[in-house]
């Protein structure tokens, strides 16, 4: 698994342990990578991120067809 999305297996393997967190970027990388929706993927990460800091909340993630940049 980890030689299919590009990472050492040791990285895995803490990703897999909770010793290292996922970007929603690399969610959504792998996702593509593995074939599955980028939404699901990053939602969970996020909702990881929000886990671990101890907040009792949730995230709805969904694609945005107009993004504009801050001039």
């Amino acid at each position: 698994m980890a030689k299919r999305l590009g990472i050492l297996r040791a990285n895995l393997c803490d990703i897999e342990k909770e010793r290292k967190a996922v970007s929603p970027k690399r969610a959504a990388t792998w996702a593509k990578i593995l074939g599955y929706c980028e939404l699901h993927f990053v939602q969970l990460a996020l909702e990881d991120q929000i886990r671990k800091a101890g907040l009792n909340m949730g995230v709805t993630v969904s694609s945005k067809t107009n993004i504009s940049k801050a001039a």
